[in-house]
């Protein structure tokens, strides 16, 4: 006959079974700029449950490693693109279990290293501005192993195409965006849009890139196939940072001035809604289920959390000073 089992055997495993889904929850990471620091935000209670100093004066973004364990800032420096200031020559990697800096990136020399990307190689992608470069990092020696010219100032943000072969940089002073062969390491095409631009996205097909006109409210629409700007699209402020939809469907977009996101429907590629978050937001991360977006506000200090499915925000998380980039970690 079968013993029944003990009330602690039962116990046991509901406390086995919590932890395990518990230990499930994505991590949200967010670079403080003011801060000087990375927030860890546990998404399943939407709580800060550390804070980490970065090791440097101003780390803008930051991306996890594929397995989760790590996160890697790149240290700035302390002032805005194109702006007088410090110029930042390290990257810091962060062990999440431990909330350390257990490596670091020398560039060698100040190149304002900016947005971080992990390639389908495995590789990791960094901006470079100073140099006019992306540097492409070996993650297990933490070593420079190569870099892909962009032929222009300013090389902020990037965006990596799924397969692998193409990037893409908004360059801000220039206003332009750089088209980038991976595998080859060279510049294709530079592609006008405006006398500044900011961000830049991809979308989920590869079919399209976006990236926002600083100078007039409008979103350019890149066709990749042809290199060339298929639309632009018009917003109710100045656009900013931009994110497709897992499913593909949507694109959001942060009107930086306005304090609210747009969202446009990449069917019609126009506008659909507008939504009300906080202060002065900037990126935008979707959770790894497609059901929320997370927007990091650098006015409010905090992070809007929208639904997906009715497009309202559901809860705006505490941050640090000047929250800015972000990445999910598991």
């Amino acid at each position: 006959m079968t013993k029944p089992l003990s009330l602690a055997t039962v116990l046991c495993a509901a406390i086995v079974g919590v932890t395990s889904y518990a230990s499930a929850a994505d991590t949200l990471l967010v670079a403080n700029q003011k801060d000087q620091s990375l927030g860890l935000i546990d998404t399943a209670t939407n709580k800060v449950v550390a804070t980490i100093p970065v090791g440097g004066i101003t780390g803008h973004e930051v991306i996890a490693s594929p397995d989760g364990k790590l996160a890697y800032v790149p240290i700035y420096g302390s002032s805005g693109v194109g702006s007088p200031g410090t110029d930042g020559s390290t990257l810091s990697v962060i062990d999440l279990a431990s909330k350390k800096i257990v490596g670091t990136v020398d560039f060698g020399h100040g190149v304002r290293p900016h947005c971080p990307l992990f390639g389908k190689d495995g590789k990791l992608y960094v901006t470079t501005e100073l140099d006019k470069t992306v540097s492409i990092i070996d993650p297990k020696t933490l070593k420079v192993v190569g870099t892909i010219p962009t032929d222009q100032e300013q090389s902020h943000m990037l965006a990596l195409s799924k397969d692998g072969k193409r990037g893409y940089t908004a360059n801000v002073g220039p206003g332009t965006v750089s088209v980038l062969d991976i595998p080859g390491r060279k510049t294709i095409a530079v592609i006008p849009i405006s006398g500044s631009t900011q961000r830049i996205s991809i979308s989920r097909d590869d079919s399209m890139v976006f990236t926002a006109d600083q100078k007039v409210p409008q979103l350019a629409v890149i066709d990749t196939a042809t290199n060339k700007v298929k639309t632009m699209i018009p917003l109710e402020g100045k656009g900013y940072g931009t994110a497709p939809t897992l499913d593909g469907r949507w694109l959001l977009v942060t009107l930086h001035g306005i304090s609210k996101v747009a969202v446009v429907d990449l069917k019609t590629l126009k506008v659909t809604k507008t939504i009300d978050v906080g202060k002065v937001p900037s990126e935008i991360v979707m959770s790894k289920d497609g059901k929320k977006a997370y927007v990091s506000n650098n006015g409010s200090n905090d992070i809007s959390v929208i639904n997906l499915a009715d497009w309202k925000v559901d809860e705006t998380i505490a941050a640090g000073k000047f929250a800015d980039g972000m990445a999910l970690a598991r």
